[in-house]
């Protein structure tokens, strides 16, 4: 009872080392659970978006293939792809659209997953041509985390719209597009999922609070402070195994490969 807060916190962070257990799913089936909880969540916007995971040969990453929607992406009908997005493995093409997460990688080792999307009140804030702001406590992984590009680069199919938006975003591990929707980048696939659920979510809220008034900020201490903590690598890993037990109840068809060997 005679802790003080620092020393909370770091026994709540070994609790959690020990009491949330790793996940035991492939990288192939993280991003099929990613696609169909962010769809499930309001992200698919069509044929739109993209999420991508590095593999393990450099220069190389797994993508969902171009026609299918996130609703459709399963761990058997995920390309593995080069940076200039030839197939290595699997049927069909990727979306061109992946060539500027050829520039985010090479950029970013740091990254290990991306995920784009236009999820619907993102891209309602991108018309207005504002940056996000991170002012509730839930959305604190954001907070000094979310870079913003005002002009609009165009349909990003070219080298150009790589560098502008890899530059834009920096070393930051989210980024609205205006005009455009979303970006977040994460050190884990798991890490990238909870992200871009709460992009939407902080997005969705500054509508509202637009709306009604004039939003106030976070204390910038108290709101540094809930950012490191609530990117805690385990707590991504808790987050993201929460989403993928709602997909599995909702989608058992999800996977499809065997790994049981």
């Amino acid at each position: 009872m005679n802790l003080g807060k620092p020393e909370l916190m770091a026994a709540a962070e070994r609790a959690m080392r020990t009491e949330i257990p790793a996940g035991s799913w492939t990288d192939r089936q993280k991003i099929a659970l990613t696609c169909r909880a962010l769809s499930d969540a309001g992200h698919d916007s069509g044929l739109a978006g993209q999420i991508s995971a590095r593999a393990t040969a450099p220069g190389t990453f797994l993508t969902q293939r171009l026609g299918l929607g996130f609703d459709e992406i399963t761990d058997a009908n995920l390309l593995l792809v080069d940076e200039d997005l030839t197939v290595l493995e699997g049927g069909g093409m990727a979306n061109p659209a992946n060539r500027f997460h050829s520039w985010i990688y090479r950029a970013r080792p740091d990254v290990n997953c991306i995920v784009h999307t236009h999820s619907l009140h993102v891209a309602a804030l991108s018309m207005l041509e504002v940056p996000l702001q991170v002012s509730q406590m839930d959305l604190a992984p954001l907070y000094d985390d979310c870079a913003f590009l005002a002009d609009w680069p165009g349909v990003p199919v070219g080298n150009e719209e790589g560098e502008i938006i890899s530059a834009a975003l920096g070393d930051k591990r989210a980024i609205l597009l205006a005009h455009h929707g979303q970006l977040v980048v994460g050190a884990t696939i798991e890490e990238a999922c909870s992200l871009a659920h709460l992009i939407e979510r902080a997005a969705h809220l500054q509508l509202l609070a637009m709306a009604a008034g004039e939003i106030k900020p976070l204390p910038p201490r108290l709101a540094q402070e809930a950012h490191d903590w609530t990117l805690r690598p385990k707590r991504s890993e808790a987050n993201f195994a929460y989403y993928a037990r709602r997909v599995l109840r909702r989608h058992p068809d999800v996977f499809e490969l065997d790994n049981s060997e």
